[in-house]
């Protein structure tokens, strides 16, 4: 099985039938990793998709193999992409990462502007998410909408976002920043502007010794030949 089977690509209403199997998924998959996330109900994810707001993927045969959709947070400052779940009889393919990457594109596309952020325990996720471009961050650069964070509520480790005054906890914070990135955009295009220029001057310099370097080899010659007719002429009258 490889990820040229599946089609991935931005739910819509017509995929309100895998709300219920997603959901189920999404319960059984936290309650094996033992996170207790709030489990969400098939209406608030068929929503989701007849707003345009999920990426789902697709077997050829027409199951769902994976899905995650969007929140926005802050009045859309921030984007978050949650609830990301493969079919268990899908996994080990990539899809993974090919849904958050469609996701992510997603985001961008329907909010420019946006910074987009996750929470996660999850090394793998970590890893897709560095691959983005996220970068870790504290949790004072997250949203500080209460509406995201009463989601934690039902998380095993809630008490202690609470005891550390959601300053940390055991999810690592990840964020892409898009005027981070449009800066570090322009940096990059400045130093490769810079290093162009530095070669052409280097170049010129060069061009310019190798004509120096041809005149007076060419001078060079003249002289040789001039001294060496005299030469043979003095041996000569000798």
């Amino acid at each position: 099985m490889t990820i040229s089977e599946f089609l991935i690509i931005p739910a819509k209403p017509e995929h309100v039938a895998y709300a219920e199997q997603i959901c189920n998924e999404m319960f059984e998959s936290a309650k094996a990793r033992g996170t207790g996330i709030a489990r969400r109900k098939p209406e608030y994810v068929a929503n989701k998709m007849i707003e345009g707001k999920a990426v789902i993927a697709l077997h050829k045969d027409g199951r769902w193999a994976g899905f995650v959709y969007i929140e926005t947070w802050g009045h859309g400052d921030y984007v978050a992409n949650s609830g990301l779940i493969v079919n268990p009889e899908f996994r080990k393919v990539g899809l993974a990462k090919a849904i958050k990457k469609r996701v992510f594109d997603l985001s961008r596309e329907k909010y420019p502007h946006a910074k987009i952020f996750g929470l996660t325990t999850g090394l793998a996720v970590m890893k897709i998410n560095s691959e983005l471009g996220y970068e870790p961050v504290t949790y004072s650069e997250l949203t500080q909408d209460e509406e995201f964070w009463k989601g934690c509520q039902s998380c095993v480790n809630y008490d202690i976002l609470l005891s550390k005054d959601r300053k940390n906890c055991m999810c690592t914070a990840m964020l892409w920043d898009p005027v981070d990135k449009e800066r570090e955009l322009k940096e990059k295009i400045q130093r490769k502007a810079e290093a162009k220029e530095r070669l052409e001057r280097i170049t010129q310099k060069q061009s310019l010794l190798k004509r120096i370097e041809a005149k007076l080899w060419k001078s060079a010659k003249k002289f040789v030949a001039a001294n060496f007719h005299k030469s043979k002429k003095v041996v000569k009258e000798f």
